[in-house]
């Protein structure tokens, strides 16, 4: 409204609002800075309400974490396993069995690849649990631990990553397990 004068508490609250805009013209803003007399700023101690329809403000960015490929493998790894040219050396199937008995197999059949010397090991463990699933999962259990057992395993050194296996290796329900290469003594 024309020739309205604001209160104080809206003086303080528009000079918030100007502070925190970013001019379109910086050359009318200097102006009409130097115009405007400065407005006393009081602290506003006003509870915050939830109004319905209202944007919550935005929050800063976050930091990108490091993608799974980082450090781990070069870039024609991944190439290949995306196009789906990679061999696997062994294959590893976990279908069928417990948590307990999947879990033996995965020990022993990552100590015969390493001692071969085999560099990529097809684990084969069955589609992931649902998004929605909650645990103990009742489907994909074997998946959903594999990650734990991996890091935890007396093989963990020897394991260079482990990716999403290609379709034509079984897709969601399997893995690559790229195991680093043998030192030469």
């Amino acid at each position: 409204m024309p020739g309205r004068r604001l209160d104080p508490e809206e003086a303080a609250l528009w000079a918030k609002v100007r502070a925190s805009v970013r001019p379109l013209h910086p050359v009318v803003a200097k102006r009409a800075a130097v115009v405007a007399p400065p407005v006393a700023i009081k602290p506003v101690n006003k509870p915050v309400v939830a109004v319905k329809g209202r944007v919550p403000p935005i929050a800063p960015p976050r930091a990108k974490p490091a993608p799974p490929t980082a450090n781990t493998l070069d870039g024609s790894w991944d190439r290949q396993i995306v196009r789906g040219v990679v061999i696997p050396d062994s294959t590893l199937d976990l279908h069928g069995h417990t948590l307990r008995s999947a879990h033996a197999m995965l020990d022993a059949g990552l100590d015969r690849s390493i001692a071969r010397g085999d560099r990529v090991l097809l684990l084969v463990t069955g589609k992931p649990p649902r998004a929605e699933s909650e645990r103990p999962h009742a489907r994909g259990a074997i998946r959903a631990a594999i990650g734990d057992w991996l890091a935890a395993s007396r093989h963990a050194s020897a394991i260079a990553a482990v990716r999403h296996a290609h379709p034509r290796h079984g897709g969601q329900g399997a893995l690559y397990i790229v195991l680093r290469r043998g030192r030469s003594a």
